[in-house]
């Protein structure tokens, strides 16, 4: 059976810190939760929603006596906040993140906390939503969802089985991945999408009839578009962050509008056919496989 952890500290109190929170105390391994962040309005929502049990502005004064901290902001924000922490970690402590780049989160733990890595666990829960704060929590994101954990080679064995059994309890499935590999997977089927749909957003705002545009837009539009309502400043810092895989994926993409502006432009209607069928069969045949699981 999973230990309890008796004081849980979020720094960054929103989604995925607020319903890993939840999921935790719905499974009673957590005795006592601390939430820090800037915003009071949100603090004081989270409190309210039971996501955590005491606020704080403070990070460096909430960490002390705890026994796991959990980063829960976006990833430009963590060095910083390493930073601040560092001092005060007690030294049965173990630091997580939920952050969805992980080389450079990976850098920031052996930059800020070099003397705490055998507690260090990397990690990216892969269970997004465009909403976000305290608000957005919920008991279940994780059921059935992927777990991420990119171990750093000092990490010790007890502070990952630790990691992975809290996930675990959540109703998360976890994986194992070097941070690189990490990085080069999701840049291709996370961040890219999220670029490309910013993209196309921005695009159809550029049109001189944009507003009629938008008045007519359907289905397609929405469930197209439906992560260009992300946070700006979370997707920044994932795209500087992971900026070498996402450039070498952008260009292949940008490289396949060319390809399919030429088969417009050429008129091959059986090339194009084939085109798009290519696509639409690997996508039909992705969804049957991802529903049977």
């Amino acid at each position: 059976m999973t230990q309890a952890i008796h004081k849980l500290v979020l720094l960054g109190t929103g989604l995925i810190a607020g319903s890993f929170s939840l999921a935790l105390k719905r499974a009673r391994l957590v005795n006592k939760v601390v939430g820090v962040g800037r915003n009071a309005a949100n603090l004081a929502r989270a409190i309210e929603l039971r996501v955590i049990d005491v606020a704080s502005h403070d990070a460096a004064q909430a960490v002390e006596g705890a026994d796991l901290v959990f980063l829960g902001t976006p990833v430009g924000q963590m060095g910083a906040l390493m930073a601040q922490i560092a001092p005060h970690l007690p030294v049965h402590c173990i630091v997580t993140d939920g952050g969805s780049t992980k080389q450079d989160v990976c850098e920031l733990y052996r930059q800020y906390l070099p003397n705490q890595l055998a507690s260090c666990v990397p990690g990216h829960p892969i269970a997004g939503s465009d909403l976000s704060g305290a608000s957005a929590a919920t008991y279940g994101l994780y059921e059935g969802r992927r777990v991420v954990l990119t171990p750093l080679p000092e990490t010790s064995d007890q502070a990952l089985e630790t990691v992975q059994a809290l996930w675990q309890a959540c109703g998360a499935i976890v994986y194992e991945m070097d941070a690189k590999t990490h990085d080069g997977v999701f840049a291709a089927v996370s961040h890219i999408p999220h670029l490309v749909s910013f993209a196309y957003m921005n695009a159809v705002l550029a049109k001189d009839n944009a507003e009629q545009c938008l008045d007519f837009a359907g289905t397609g539009f929405r469930d197209f578009t439906r992560i260009a309502g992300s946070h700006p400043e979370m997707w920044r810092d994932i795209t500087l962050a992971n900026r070498d895989a996402i450039l070498s994926d952008l260009r292949a993409n940008a490289a396949q509008l060319q390809t399919l502006i030429a088969l417009i432009e050429s008129g091959e209607a059986d090339a194009l056919t084939e085109y798009i069928n290519q696509a639409s069969q690997a996508r039909s045949a992705w969804g049957k496989k991802r529903s049977n699981k």
